[in-house]
């Protein structure tokens, strides 16, 4: 997968926004405001941060070393995945949207009654 596939893939998710909050090199992803995905666009092989469930956030760093702890990001809860080649592209689609459904979770009700 490449950067523009994985942006197009986020941006398909309902009320999912693009921004720079943190300078031009750090690509974000919201959902109702709360990020779900962090793209750094400075790095090769491309990287990405995403959110996830912290007993299989701990299986994935042991079973690829290409999942690593998320720099500057709670640890217990995020990953940096490096695309290397080592994870196929459904095993990158089902973190993005593990990640975007936990954000979810996350919210308010009322604003996951917004979401349907």
């Amino acid at each position: 997968m490449d950067q523009e596939t994985i942006r197009k893939y986020c941006l398909e998710k309902k009320s999912v926004a693009e921004s720079f909050p943190f300078g031009e090199s750090t690509l974000v992803f919201k959902v109702m405001g709360k990020m779900f995905l962090l793209m750094s666009l400075d790095h090769r092989p491309l990287q990405f941060n995403v959110k996830c469930e912290p007993e299989k956030a701990e299986e994935y760093r042991e079973a690829y070393s290409s999942v690593i702890p998320a720099y500057h990001m709670n640890k217990k809860h995020w990953n940096t995945i490096i695309l290397n080649g080592q994870l196929s592209a459904k095993q990158i689609r089902e973190m993005i949207d593990v990640s975007y459904s936990l954000v979810i979770q996350s919210l308010p009700l009322k604003e996951r009654k917004m979401l349907g």
